[in-house]
């Protein structure tokens, strides 16, 4: 079981961000959690938890600074909107400030808002994710490092410090659609389901990364099913996955264990009435704590 730290809203701010991170890590919970969001459209109808959204590597690092055990997984960063050679020497950094800490989540991006603020071209995305983790793999493993791609080229160069975990952190994938599945079991070492991934379409999803391993000639059972829990705690239950009273959220939460997910993370982020900029910080808090207690392990 993880928890997802306050990064979207007004709740998130540096005590509350310590006190969240520092609490989860004492109730026993595995991991902590942030998300990536750049801007929100204006006229655009997306849900207002993207309203506020912090950096989530700057706030990685923080939490790194206020904590001791626990892992510190970005759920997801966007290969767009970097380049391999920099995104590998912050995901390093991460590593060593956090003692060897980290879980790199990554994804493709599906905002056409924010590919166009960064500069990104939307077109050929899964071409360019194999090409960009090939890169990473490359800047990681080799010594010195040459790269020559479609889109990214590395010249011979000694690229150091390396990353506390060797070969490199573990990096897990987003996406839904078989390609992006696929992709998973070939070159990352798991995956992380969109928010409020239904668990009825897990097994499924887990189907295709496991045939896809054995084809390719690695181990199924080595890889991680991550699930992000979008949890909406309310007085009465509603049909709505993870949304209702705790006993309700606590039978959703198996029945993802029950279709196969290894872990877990709670998130608040994406409840309206928390990770929103004009909701009452006071009370996000008071309710994060009784997420906290309530799902610790």
């Amino acid at each position: 079981m993880g928890f997802g730290l306050p990064i979207s809203g007004s709740w998130a701010t540096p005590p509350t961000i310590a006190e969240v991170a520092k609490t989860a890590e004492k109730l026993g919970y595995s991991s902590l959690w942030t998300f990536q969001r750049l801007l929100f459209p204006a006229g655009d109808p997306i849900p207002m938890p993207y309203r506020s959204v912090h950096d989530p590597l700057v706030l990685t690092a923080y939490a790194a600074a206020v904590t001791e055990t626990a892992r510190l997984g970005v759920a997801i960063v966007n290969l767009p909107y970097y380049s391999p050679i920099l995104l590998a020497k912050m995901l390093t950094s991460l590593d060593a400030v956090s003692g060897g800490r980290l879980d790199a989540g990554l994804g493709l991006g599906w905002n056409a808002d924010e590919f166009a603020a960064v500069g990104a071209s939307m077109d050929r995305r899964g071409a360019r994710a194999e090409e960009f983790l090939r890169c990473l793999h490359a800047i990681w493993s080799d010594e010195p490092v040459e790269f020559h791609g479609e889109f990214y080229d590395v010249p011979p160069s000694y690229v150091d410090p390396k990353p506390v975990q060797r070969p490199h952190p573990p990096l897990l994938l987003g996406g839904s659609a078989e390609p992006a599945l696929r992709r998973v079991a070939r070159v990352a070492d798991g995956w992380i389901s969109a928010s409020r991934f239904p668990a009825a379409q897990v097994p499924a999803a887990i189907a295709t990364i496991r045939t896809a391993a054995t084809e390719a000639s690695r181990d199924p059972d080595a890889l991680r099913i991550v699930i992000r829990g979008a949890v909406k705690i309310r007085d009465t239950d509603d049909e709505a996955p993870l949304t209702g009273t705790v006993d309700k959220v606590r039978r959703d939460i198996d029945a993802y264990a029950d279709a196969g997910a290894t872990e877990f993370f709670v998130d608040l982020n994406f409840d309206e009435q928390i990770g929103n900029p004009d909701a009452d910080p006071a009370e996000s808090i008071r309710r994060a704590h009784e997420a906290l207690e309530a799902f610790a392990p």
